[in-house]
């Protein structure tokens, strides 16, 4: 599955700040991703069903975005970045003006199904206006926005995500039951690298 006219947005953004380094350069202990970083291991869950994906990163992490081009992401520098995931978000949807929905994913989640992300988008390819997945009674990643928030997801700002916009719009939000603990499972210590 191609998702035609959806792009995907994944952040990659962050400063790592819990982890105590660069947390997306580290390699994935097992699973289907042993041994490819976090970052390409999250760029591609998304690789094989869309085709537009953008990676956005801060100014100055050259290595991030060398390493994310290489896989096959279009690079995003997100110049306000330091103000928060919302202005990286915000970057994200700028760089996708044709898109008619967005995927956003984020790039410390590198245990998400493919199959889970295949829904998502066809969620929105089906017409909803806002989707995500849920497991367990929890609602997880990617979300998924339909184009007519594209003037809210661009102006989102601060350190929220487009919770805000979630919040707003609580009732047009489709989710997705999903067997997949990946939906929930982000790195943000070195303990989340366990493996359980």
């Amino acid at each position: 599955m191609r998702a035609a006219g959806i792009g995907a947005v994944l952040l990659a953004a962050g400063r790592s700040e819990r982890f105590g380094s660069a947390k997306l350069h580290v390699l994935v202990p097992a699973g289907r991703h042993a041994g490819l970083s976090i970052a390409a291991a999250s760029y591609r869950n998304l690789a094989g069903l869309l085709k537009d994906i953008v990676a956005v990163v801060r100014p100055g992490d050259d290595a991030l975005a060398t390493l994310l081009a290489a896989e096959g992401a279009r690079i995003v520098v997100a110049t306000n970045a330091r103000d928060g995931m919302s202005s990286s978000l915000a970057a994200g949807v700028a760089a996708l003006p044709d898109a008619t929905g967005y995927l956003v994913a984020l790039a410390d989640m590198p245990w998400i199904a493919p199959a889970t992300i295949e829904r998502v988008a066809q969620a929105l390819l089906d017409g909803a206006s806002i989707v995500a997945p849920m497991h367990r009674g929890q609602r997880g990643h990617p979300v998924g926005f339909a184009n007519a928030h594209r003037a809210a997801l661009l102006a989102l700002h601060g350190d929220e995500g487009a919770r805000s916009i979630l919040q707003a719009h609580r009732d047009e939000v489709t989710l997705i039951d999903v067997d997949d603990p990946g939906v929930l499972r982000d790195v943000d210590t070195p303990g989340d690298l366990n493996v359980s």
